[in-house]
């Protein structure tokens, strides 16, 4: 019985609360404004040192993706207003960007490196990378847009490439006696089909194919070199520069924060808070607050009463998050992680 009046509760509140929204929408009863969608953020405090000053700490964690998750937010655009609001707060004095990531999708890689650079950039306030447990690949590839990187001794990182994966199914069709049938408007319209015969696919086009790969790697050592580049000029003699052949270890390999910090990869060896450390430094500033920006969830994300609704999941924590690689996308993803 009070489960059922609880229930009822909440329906009424969730209707009354879409309905308004409803009539806001169409008659703009909000005076003509019109807000940007974008992920409502709450400002938590994770440390109050009773100063003015504030490090913004922003968390990259899991897989580096542009699909949609809470809100119907993806996790760019979450971070991205981040530092969007960090920039606009003028007690915000630097960012700290805790990453443990394996890396992910190429293009949602990029995005939130430009991001980085370009707050830095505009804003003038420092970006300090902290790495965690995993930080490979498309992990690695975010941490160099910033203006320093902190590794422990015993972080996985490096796996500097790209990859790009497909199926071929068309033996097991043979054996279920299933035949494809293809209208295609180019030879090459099916190229990454997984229902070719294998000995259908042609030099030309492996080459094209391995060509896209090369192109989107030479981004990825542009990326490196730029980033590393920009950090060691703002640095001086501080930070650390890349080694002359840092190239030849740029091969999909996996490093060791101390092999990292050798070859210049990483500035400093250190936990979280040596990152906080190294971050009111280069902020020149003595102490802060260490604040954190939060996704609000509202009543219809809990429940999905009404518009998209909610999906139920439930997660089994095998202490790593299992890449789901799409056929014929391409990845900056740790060779850890890659079967």
């Amino acid at each position: 019985m009070i489960f059922a009046l609880l229930l009822l509760v909440l329906l009424v509140v969730s209707a009354v609360a879409n309905v308004g929204w409803f009539f806001g929408s169409v008659f703009n009863l909000d005076g003509g404004r019109r807000r940007d969608a974008a992920p409502r953020l709450e400002e938590m405090v994770l440390q109050d040192n009773d100063s003015r000053h504030k490090i913004v700490v922003v968390d990259l964690d899991g897989i580096i993706s542009e699909t949609s998750g809470r809100g119907g937010f993806d996790m760019v655009e979450i971070l991205k207003a981040q530092f969007k609001r960090a920039q606009q707060d003028e007690r915000v004095k630097a960012v700290l960007l805790r990453v443990n990531s394996p890396g992910g999708e190429v293009l949602a890689s990029d995005e939130i490196y430009k991001a980085v650079s370009e707050f830095q950039e505009k804003s003038g306030k420092p970006v300090i990378a902290q790495m965690g447990s995993l930080a490979a690949s498309g992990g690695y590839y975010v941490s160099t847009g910033a203006r320093w990187i902190v590794a422990n001794e015993l972080t996985i990182t490096g796996s500097i490439g790209v990859i790009m994966s497909s199926w071929n199914y068309r033996g097991l069709m043979d054996k279920v006696g299933i035949a494809p049938m293809v209208f295609k408007s180019g030879k090459y319209k099916d190229m990454l089909s997984g229902s070719r015969e294998p000995d259908q696919i042609t030099p030309e086009e492996k080459k094209m194919v391995q060509e896209l790969v090369d192109e989107v790697f030479g981004r990825f050592k542009e990326v490196v070199s730029e980033g590393r580049g920009r950090a060691a000029k703002a640095n001086g003699k501080d930070g650390r520069k890349l080694v002359a052949d840092w190239r030849d270890y740029a091969d999909g390999r996996v490093f060791s924060g101390t092999e990292a910090f050798r070859l210049g990869f990483v500035d400093e060896l250190g936990d979280f808070n040596t990152g906080v450390k190294r971050t009111r430094k280069l902020a020149l500033i003595d102490d802060a607050n260490l604040v954190q920006y939060r996704q609000l969830v509202e009543l219809s994300d809990l429940f999905g009463l009404f518009g998209q609704g909610a999906e139920t999941r439930i997660k089994v924590d095998l202490g790593f998050e299992a890449p789901k690689l799409q056929a014929g996308k391409l990845y900056f993803l740790s060779s850890t992680l890659v079967q």
